[in-house]
């Protein structure tokens, strides 16, 4: 079989598999998320914390709510880094500095995972398990919930209540995450992953002399790394390592983790608007983008001239044999349209147009699928964009699921969609400007400025994977870019819930013959020109001085 069509079946397979996944997942989240019921573990759980989950919450209270827990995350993730030295099973590790502390604890909170060390050579079993891996659970919820809540902005009216933010991280949490990830686990486990607690020892020979690793939950860490967007590694080579991804089955299962909670959370949109037909829209646009990349992806890394890369199959540099060019480039499309940033290869490796695709990825907002809930409401911003464009053509008040879009709405939506690209260009060009952050840079020219530019977009798009060759592990990136992640995480949710909070006080306007219906094809192509237009021109100029200008000379 020809490594192009094992490529193509494998995205064929998992096009099915998440097709058979859509119905009932989607259907299942929004029963959580309307239910009134609470389950007795949840109830435990807001006794705890002193929380009234059947509380209704206005925009500004729930916004409370999602600070002051991350802001809690933040603080608590810090100290356990800060005195891993003192704690049990940190496997002799010593406590981490306190600019690295500060970058890892901002990056798991705000979903990002970036990482700036050696996971098996720097966290213990207590930070690992107590500290990133109930991080990633947690913020996976929190976007979810802030997704669901803008849902509710659109669903309610003449109310400004969104529900309650510690029921829905709750139930997030409980009833949709752990399930699922213990599902994943297994499987992960069953095809070759490790899940222990063992110290450091010794494996096989290696150029002579042995190579040291410690285990670790690793399998349970890997399923919700992916299921919840998350991307951290329990290894430095991340999803290369075949302790975490061994062998081209669990590669794919692991994307299947990746893409089908944001693929699901659209019908769970339908449902909860009233309209499946609307969630139909918003899915056909997410797939066209995502399906697009994909095929864009394997045409680059395919296309290759010369006698080594026609025995390799591909370029193949920075790629894993038991992968190959077909299911590394699905990876990759995956974890950067999302905001996983787990990585299967080496993206700074990818031709310079391949690395270019893994770029403009996140650059679009990382909305086709997304984040756990991050993608969906992203989408649905681009789509309040779209239907305000379309209103400026025809000169009538754009509406969208019976809401108008007045002035405040837009404002909303244009102050979302301008946070990240200023902090991810204002950072690249102040590192470029100063001499230190240059000198981390491992190659000059293009492919050196694409390293820098990749780093910030990755940190403020809350994906978290790297180019390699940066050296990010500085003062000035720890800090900088952990800045990016937390203001490219939060920023945008203060006008996201702002924006549910103005649609849910709206009484609804009925439909008439001049409505531009929201659920039709004609609109899926305008929001994909849209997120194209809008969100792709913004980074153009950046993008031609780095992988369009590598890719060119090559």
């Amino acid at each position: 079989m020809s490594p192009v069509l094992a490529g193509v079946l494998q995205l064929l397979a998992l096009i099915v598999a998440l097709g058979l996944a859509y119905r009932p997942l989607g259907d299942y989240m929004a029963r959580v998320y309307s239910s009134d019921r609470h389950l007795r573990v949840e109830k435990w759980i807001y006794k705890g914390i002193g929380a009234d989950p059947d509380t209704q919450m206005r925009w500004p209270a729930y916004l409370r709510g999602v600070l002051a827990f991350s802001a809690v995350g933040v603080l608590f993730l810090y100290l356990l880094q800060r005195l891993q030295g003192s704690l049990p099973g940190s496997l002799g590790f010593r406590s981490i500095d306190p600019d690295q502390a500060f970058n890892t604890a901002a990056s798991f909170v705000a979903n990002t995972n970036w990482q700036s060390y050696y996971g098996e050579q720097a966290m213990g079993h207590v930070v690992q398990t107590a500290g990133l891996a109930v991080q990633n659970f947690v913020s996976a919820a929190v976007g979810i919930a802030v997704a669901v809540a803008l849902v509710r902005g659109f669903a309610r009216s003449r109310t400004g209540e969104l529900g309650n933010f510690w029921s829905d991280l709750v139930r997030g949490v409980i009833r949709v995450l752990i399930p699922i990830s213990v599902i994943g686990a297994l499987v992960l486990v069953a095809c070759g992953a490790i899940q222990n607690f063992a110290g450091i020892h010794e494996v096989g020979q290696f150029l002579g002399g042995s190579r040291q690793w410690n285990g670790g939950a690793v399998a349970s860490q890997e399923a919700i790394k992916e299921l919840g967007t998350n991307g951290g590694g329990y290894f430095n080579a991340n999803s290369a390592h075949p302790f975490e991804n061994p062998d081209g089955f669990t590669n794919l299962f692991e994307v299947f983790l990746i893409l089908v909670i944001p693929f699901a959370l659209t019908r769970t949109f339908g449902r909860m608007v009233g309209s499946l037909k609307q969630g139909y829209a918003i899915l056909a646009t997410m797939a066209a983008i995502w399906i697009g990349f994909t095929a864009l992806m394997m045409w680059t890394e395919f296309h290759h001239g010369g006698p080594a890369f026609d025995l390799a199959g591909g370029a193949m540099e920075g790629k894993e044999n038991r992968f190959g060019v077909g299911g590394s480039s699905i990876f990759a499309v995956a974890t950067t349209l999302t905001s996983t940033g787990a990585v299967d290869s080496f993206h700074s490796s990818f031709t310079g147009f391949g690395g270019g695709i893994t770029m403009l990825g996140m650059q679009l907002g990382e909305i086709a699928p997304g984040g756990t809930g991050s993608g969906l409401y992203g989408m649905l911003i681009m789509a309040i964009i779209a239907v305000f464009i379309a209103g400026l053509m025809v000169g009538r008040t754009p509406e969208y699921l019976g809401k108008k879009i007045g002035t405040r709405e837009i404002k909303f939506a244009a102050c979302y969609i301008l946070v990240t690209p200023a902090l991810v260009l204002v950072f690249t060009a102040v590192a470029m400007a100063l001499p230190t952050p240059q000198h981390s840079m491992l190659n000059p020219g293009a492919h050196g400025f694409s390293e820098i530019l990749y780093a910030y977009t990755s940190g403020a798009n809350n994906n978290g994977s790297a180019f390699a060759g940066l050296s990010a592990d500085t003062d000035w990136f720890n800090t900088t870019i952990g800045l990016a992640m937390l203001l490219g995480r939060f920023l945008p949710m203060v006008f996201v819930l702002a924006l549910a909070g103005s649609l849910a006080e709206q009484q609804p306007v009925p439909a008439t013959a001049g409505t531009l219906r929201t659920e039709k094809p004609l609109f899926t192509g305008l929001l994909v020109g849209t997120v194209l237009i809008v969100a792709g021109l913004t980074y153009f100029p950046a993008l031609a001085l780095g992988p369009l200008a590598e890719g060119l000379a090559s």
